[in-house]
């Protein structure tokens, strides 16, 4: 008998459980929230006398490489331990539309049509997966961080330049959701 899809967790859980970083972090140290630094920690302790842009005192942001290892265990681990068989729940309405785009597998954390080896050899898979991370790695550098570090960090210490980024990202995903990516499924 397989294992029934799991939920995620409610709002009204996850949501106060990220909002409690903030203020952990600043009775911490005054520390900042993000992730997209990270792999300029990485680069700076992998090659110290490179590039000059990496040539700084990463250390004094190192605990922010353990939060991002953090993650990837977290996920691991309620992917492999926590989550059965690894099925979403998607709704129905929302199935529906997906199938339209020749979507229709939730046996993954990912829809296996979209992401697999073959489908990266193709156009399509090109254009999501190495466009998309180009231009995500891109607009990060570009707004001095990413999602985030804007959204969750800037906004709850009243940052204005985390209130306009927040607002782009959120225009540029109601873009991408309703005009960019159905075009490129259809590819």
């Amino acid at each position: 008998m397989p294992t029934p899809v799991q939920e995620p967790w409610p709002w009204y859980i996850a949501g106060p459980l990220i909002g409690l970083i903030v203020p952990a972090l600043l009775l911490m140290g005054n520390k900042p929230f993000g992730i997209s630094s990270n792999l300029r920690h990485l680069c700076a302790a992998c090659f110290p006398a490179g590039i000059p842009f990496f040539r700084y005192d990463y250390k004094k942001d190192s605990w922010n490489l353990f939060f991002a290892g953090g993650i990837v265990a977290g996920a691991f681990i309620a992917v492999n331990f926590l989550h059965g068989d690894g099925a979403v729940a998607v709704h129905p309405a929302l199935q529906q539309e997906l199938a339209t785009y020749g979507i229709n597998d939730y046996s993954s954390q990912v829809p296996v049509q979209l992401y697999n080896w073959p489908a990266l050899l193709t156009l399509r898979g090109w254009l999501l997966l190495v466009g998309g991370g180009f231009l995500v790695g891109f607009g990060t550098r570009y707004a001095s961080g990413c999602t985030s570090g804007h959204s969750i960090f800037g906004l709850s210490t009243l940052q204005w330049p985390s209130l306009v980024a927040t607002i782009c990202f959120m225009a540029g995903g109601i873009i991408m959701a309703n005009y960019i990516l159905p075009f490129l499924l259809r590819l």
